[in-house]
């Protein structure tokens, strides 16, 4: 009984611990027009905020996967905790951009952290069944998007009343909403003893471990690094550095990598983290998004949230049933079937107009779509590659937080920037004229229309409305073409099937205890919390 009171304490301070760090990407989301109105920032801008909320956290959970099993998972927690605590203060008395971009590059070094220490602990304590507990892990994602969500409505519901007073903005008391996940999943992992990983228990070599990570991974992760680097260089006005630069320098550190471990690392593993790149940006680069996209197609930032919310609900749910679906069609399986969902939801989602029903139908199949995408790519890393330790278990993570951050999210505010730009061109070429401004971007320089131009333009009325119904569409647009990366997906995830099933079938790898036949590997059973 108290191993088990053990591990459920043990679990449950790490389901916090998600729950705080998508709490904060929640609001952060949420209140990302506010900064726009207060700081003045681009689409773009508002991207690179949004990334920088993102890429950070490879560096920590790469880092700390590299020397957890030494410093020890407790070491860890403490960093990410008083990390968390920092930003939160930093965000809510920042006095300009700059303070809030690093308060932000903060936030995402300490979510690094926690999921360096969170994802390895769940993959150990339930090393039999880990597709399936990883899932109810990760649930603690978007429990933390829903919790973060309604709160900030009720905190606007006080703020419409007067009851908050007017010492702070509305956004500075939706972050402070942060410390109280932060601090939940501080007391439930104080003094707590954590186990020794998988890979450690077996006997594995660090050395071993490196070289299943291999010199082909070491490459993508130095370029998003790099890529990165580049993006922080934007915000101190410092030119980027150029996209084919970032692919040369990339191989100086690989070349070290590669002369210290001789070894390529797993193909599949590598792939797996190209794949990520999209995967990352399906979910997390539209989350990040979707509630200023549909609080401008909707009309209403609340409705925006409440959109967020409800697609953030079904993840939630669904993600505690992982077990029996994954037992019945393999975790590939799952990952093809979510991908082609989500194209139709996203593809549906840039069609449906303001028309409530057809939103809400295709934000259903995007939820369903998007549920099981991180997860299961964890447990499929875990079950295939249990030499890989944590490194591997966090590195495909570190990987999308990073690609989504540096690229994905970025990315997305340029599409809508150029788009935007071209309609208004078509529709209204003599007024794109006086408002067309020149972007230094993180991809490219481009033009753009200049908001903060368009009240002294001397426009009329039915002009700054048609500017505001082609803004609206363009954002809604981007959402078609995001769907183009889950079906590429879809595409992937059918070749590794067609790969292993070529070789007998899919079956999961163990460096000790049951045959991975068992039938409680890939769930299907209930877990000592369900019980």
């Amino acid at each position: 009984m108290a191993n088990q009171n053990h591990a459920r304490r043990l679990f449950l301070g790490c389901f916090w611990a998600l729950v705080a760090t998508a709490f904060a990407f929640a609001v952060r989301s949420g209140v990302l027009e506010d900064w726009a109105v207060q700081f003045k920032l681009t689409e773009e801008q508002k991207g690179i905020i949004n990334g920088v909320g993102l890429f950070p956290f490879a560096i920590s959970i790469i880092l700390f996967s590299l020397i957890v099993d030494r410093i020890g998972y407790g070491t860890a927690m403490v960093f990410a905790f008083v990390g968390h605590v920092l930003s939160a203060i930093m965000t809510i008395f920042a006095p300009n951009f700059l303070v809030l971009y690093l308060a932000t590059f903060i936030f995402a070094l300490a979510n690094g952290t926690v999921e360096a220490v969170i994802n390895p602990v769940v993959a150990t304590i339930y090393k039999d069944n880990k597709t399936h507990w990883l899932n109810i892990l990760h649930a603690g994602w978007p429990g933390g998007l829903v919790l973060s969500g309604l709160l900030a409505i009720g905190m606007g519901m006080l703020n419409e009343r007067g009851l908050l007073g007017q010492q702070f903005h509305l956004w500075q008391w939706k972050m402070a909403l942060l410390l109280i996940p932060v601090l939940l999943y501080g007391i439930l992992l104080m003094g707590i003893k954590f186990p020794v990983q998988e890979r450690v228990e077996a006997g594995v070599s660090f050395q071993e471990m490196l070289s299943e990570f291999g010199w082909g991974s070491a490459y993508i992760v130095s370029f998003l690094i790099i890529m990165g680097i580049s993006q922080l260089l934007t915000v101190l006005n410092i030119p980027a550095i150029p996209l084919n630069y970032a692919l040369l320098a990339a191989l100086v550190p690989t070349v070290l990598f590669a002369v210290w471990i001789r070894s390529f690392g797993r193909p599949m593993f590598v792939f797996l983290m190209l794949v990520m790149f999209m995967l990352a940006t399906t979910e997390l680069g539209t989350d990040g998004w979707i509630q200023d996209i549909m609080g401008s197609v909707l009309n209403s930032r609340t409705s925006g949230t409440l959109f967020f919310v409800y697609t953030s609900a079904i993840m939630f749910v669904l993600r505690f049933f992982a077990g029996p679906i994954v037992h019945r069609i393999s975790p590939l399986g799952l990952l093809a079937a979510c991908s082609a969902i989500a194209a139709v939801g996203l593809w549906c989602l840039g069609h449906a107009g303001t028309s409530l029903g057809l939103l809400l139908g295709a934000a259903t199949l995007y939820g369903v779509g998007k549920t099981f995408f991180w997860p299961t790519t964890l447990g499929t890393v875990s079950e295939q590659y249990p030499k890989g330790g944590a490194l591997l278990l966090n590195a495909i993570s570190g990987v999308g937080m990073i690609a989504v951050g540096t690229i994905g999210l970025p990315a997305i505010g340029t599409l809508q920037d150029v788009s935007y730009n071209k309609a208004v061109q078509t529709a209204m070429p003599e007024v794109q004229q006086e408002l067309v401004k020149e972007v230094p971007g993180l991809f490219m320089d481009y033009s753009a229309v200049d908001k903060t131009k368009i009240s002294s333009a001397g426009l009329s009325e039915d002009q700054i409305k048609k500017l505001g119904g082609i803004e609206v569409a363009t954002k809604q647009g981007a959402l078609t073409k995001i769907a183009t990366l889950p079906v590429i997906m879809c595409v992937c995830y059918l070749i590794l099937i067609a790969y292993f099933k070529s070789k007998g079938g899919y079956q999961a790898q163990v460096l000790t205890g049951h045959a991975a036949e068992d039938k409680k590997f890939t769930g299907g059973i209930k877990g000592p919390i369900e019980g």
